[in-house]
């Protein structure tokens, strides 16, 4: 569970403004609660909202993300939709005075839990939700980074100019040097012509977004959803420490991935550490061009 701490006396009228919005739309008046700021989040100012009739989570940044926000809630309406796996339910976003917010229904969580069944239930996820397309019907956000879902028939080419292509670009304007970029933006589309499923991925799937409830239901969280190869996902949860051998045990004995994947995660990867460097610059160059190399 994440440190909390008392919200000092500030931003009432903020308050005020979110709970009669909250009202407006729901009927019900959560006046009169208390603010709990979550410490560890990087790119939003999140609190637990503790009232006597129910208890929320609240996540607050400057007012022109509310776009974010409300892609956020809509990839969270998708999962939940596909009755696969257990998200945290949007209740209510917009804008108040001095902030864009989102209103979420609260988890407790802790990271011990089920990873097997974490596992079956992503696969679950994906073998249920499933599209015509690749891409998504609206643009969202890659961390704070925007990220294009334009519709494409070919899997290939919207991973080369909508995710590749668009880091690349982001990263030639902060500096960043990667004289292979074209030579292997050339290659993709034959690389990546395993002509996956167009299926709904969370994609943002890393341990920092996933975790069990306290009854040890999995619940992931925190998306960038979009239609693309389920792979995407796979690749993720390897990137940054990996998750249990037992999830990845649970997922395969569900939904075995294909010949080819050991190839192509380091394709995926390279989307995030591109993402990474864009982010937070430093030795993620040099991770993305080793990787680069690894891919040509």
């Amino acid at each position: 569970m994440p440190h909390l701490r008392r919200l000092r006396v500030e931003g009432v009228s903020r308050w005020q403004q979110l709970w009669d919005q909250f009202a407006a739309a729901t009927g019900r008046r959560l006046h009169g609660g208390k603010a709990l700021a979550v410490g560890g989040g990087s790119i939003n100012t999140t609190y637990v909202w503790q009232h006597p009739e129910q208890t929320l989570f609240v996540k607050l940044n400057r007012p022109e993300r509310q776009a974010m926000f409300a892609a956020e809630a809509n990839a969270l309406r998708a999962i939940a939709k596909v009755q696969a796996i257990r998200v945290p339910l949007p209740l209510l976003w917009g804008v108040v005075e001095d902030a864009s917010f989102l209103v979420l229904e609260y988890l407790p969580l802790t990271s011990t839990g089920d990873w097997r069944q974490m596992g079956v239930e992503l696969a679950q996820l994906h073998l249920k939700g499933t599209g015509d397309r690749y891409g998504w019907s609206e643009n969202n956000t890659i961390g704070a980074t925007p990220q294009i879902n334009p519709w494409s028939d070919n899997w290939g080419e919207f991973f080369r100019d909508a995710r590749l292509r668009y880091q690349f670009d982001l990263a030639q304007r902060r500096g960043g040097h990667f004289p292979k970029a074209e030579k292997l933006l050339a290659a993709i589309p034959e690389l990546l012509n395993h002509q996956p499923t167009p299926t709904l991925v969370h994609g943002d799937l890393w341990s920092g977004n996933a975790a069990f409830c306290r009854t040890g239901e999995p619940v992931i969280f925190d998306p960038a959803s979009y239609y693309g190869d389920r792979e995407v996902d796979l690749a993720m949860s390897e990137l940054f420490g990996g998750f249990p051998a037992a999830f990845y045990e649970g997922y395969n004995a569900t939904y075995p991935l294909g010949a080819g994947y050991q190839q192509r995660k380091t394709i995926y990867h390279l989307y995030h550490i591109l993402n990474h460097f864009n982010l937070f610059g430093g030795s993620y160059q040099t991770q993305a061009q080793y990787m680069i190399e690894q891919i040509l």
